[in-house]
């Protein structure tokens, strides 16, 4: 569905397949092989096909269907849009991670707090942020080992050892690639880490599990959830 997107999108624009492969850096075979579903794609690739193509990621993903047939309308996209957690306490690397997300086109909320006390209370629905289940919208926590009130490490320990938090994909902000710290947070269950600052290329390799389709929108347990609930 993927590939079919990318094709309607270069038939529209007429674009041949030769010249799509050059406007997005990609090889020719491989833009055939996205259009006929035959190619995993990356994370980076999917980003230079959108600014290619002249439209966000999301758009190049089927919207999925809610109670009576209805499709997600692209305008409002927080209806299953999955949010995103940056703790991060530095303004300089706050605005690059933001500028990473708005050049890569992703349509993903995020929210972002300053240290890892305020990340805690937002999670588990605390003090100023007590207003629902945020464990359940989270896609993903970006998370700043030097934070201050509660360090990245001691946040990181408590996310995963609770079950409504173990879930949720955090990956880790690091200035430097301290063996000792990215051991120790592997180890308590982070899925990765980010040398900062954070650009989409570093995002992208640091994520590569993670299903875009995943990524953009809720997944399908979780929709049900929501409308049986």
């Amino acid at each position: 569905m993927f590939g079919a997107a990318v094709r309607v999108r270069r038939n529209q624009l007429g674009f041949s397949q030769e010249k799509l492969a050059e406007m997005a850096q990609l090889h020719r075979t491989y833009v055939s092989d996205v259009e006929r579903g035959v190619r995993n794609v990356s994370l980076e690739s999917i980003e230079r096909l959108a600014q290619a193509l002249k439209i966000s990621v999301s758009t190049l993903f089927p919207r999925p269907e809610l109670p009576g047939g209805k499709k997600v309308n692209g305008d409002n996209p927080s209806i299953d849009l999955m949010d995103i957690l940056l703790v991060e306490d530095n303004l300089n690397d706050v605005e690059l991670t933001m500028h990473a997300f708005k050049k890569a086109r992703l349509n993903n909320r995020v929210h972002v707090v300053n240290d890892g006390a305020k990340a805690l209370d937002f999670v588990f629905c605390r003090g100023e942020y007590a207003r629902g289940r945020a464990e359940a919208r989270l896609l993903l926590i970006l998370l700043d080992l030097r934070l201050p009130r509660v360090s990245g490490l001691d946040v990181l320990r408590r996310l995963k050892a609770d079950k409504r938090t173990q879930k949720i994909p955090v990956v880790i902000l690091t200035v430097s690639q301290d063996v000792g710290d990215v051991e120790e947070c592997i180890r308590l269950g982070a899925q990765n880490y980010i040398v900062k600052p954070v650009d989409f290329q570093r995002f992208s390799r640091a994520t590569p599990q993670l299903n875009l389709n995943w990524a953009l929108l809720k997944p399908p347990e979780s929709r049900q959830r929501k409308t049986t609930n």
